[in-house]
């Protein structure tokens, strides 16, 4: 299947090639990139992106998991509890568990890595030794 998608405003088509081939419509609207490989999409808004068959016929996207847009704040980092610090180290760990079997026998990257240190060491900051 080709990575193809529409942009309902400026009705530009666009076609990722391969792996690292990012492209976006001309107004902004939407972007493409992974190829044939990974299927990756964003939109401002999923009102406005088609997706375009091998066939070239539009194919309305439904969205099932979407990250809700974060409010712009002061610059200040948000100010998270215990609790959430310990969803988010549950939410990492059932992510991982949901990964293909082969995708368990791959290294992670220092950015994974990264990411886990810095959840496990707020949440142990909190904690009050005796």
């Amino acid at each position: 299947m080709k990575n193809r998608a529409k942009c309902k405003l400026c009705f530009d088509i666009l076609e990722s090639f391969h792996l690292h081939d990012y492209v976006s419509c001309k107004c902004g609207e939407i972007s493409i990139s992974g190829g044939s490989d990974k299927l990756e999409c964003s939109a401002k808004d999923w009102n406005n992106f088609l997706r375009i068959d091998d066939q070239g016929n539009e194919v309305v996207v439904k969205i099932k998991n979407s990250v809700e847009p974060v409010a712009p704040t002061n610059g200040d980092p948000p100010i998270m509890t215990k609790a959430d610090k310990i969803d988010m180290l549950e939410a990492m760990i059932k992510n991982i568990e949901n990964l293909p079997k082969e995708a368990m026998l791959q290294p992670i990257n220092h950015f994974d890595l990264y990411s886990f240190m810095i959840v496990v060491l707020s949440i142990c900051k909190d904690e009050k030794i005796p």
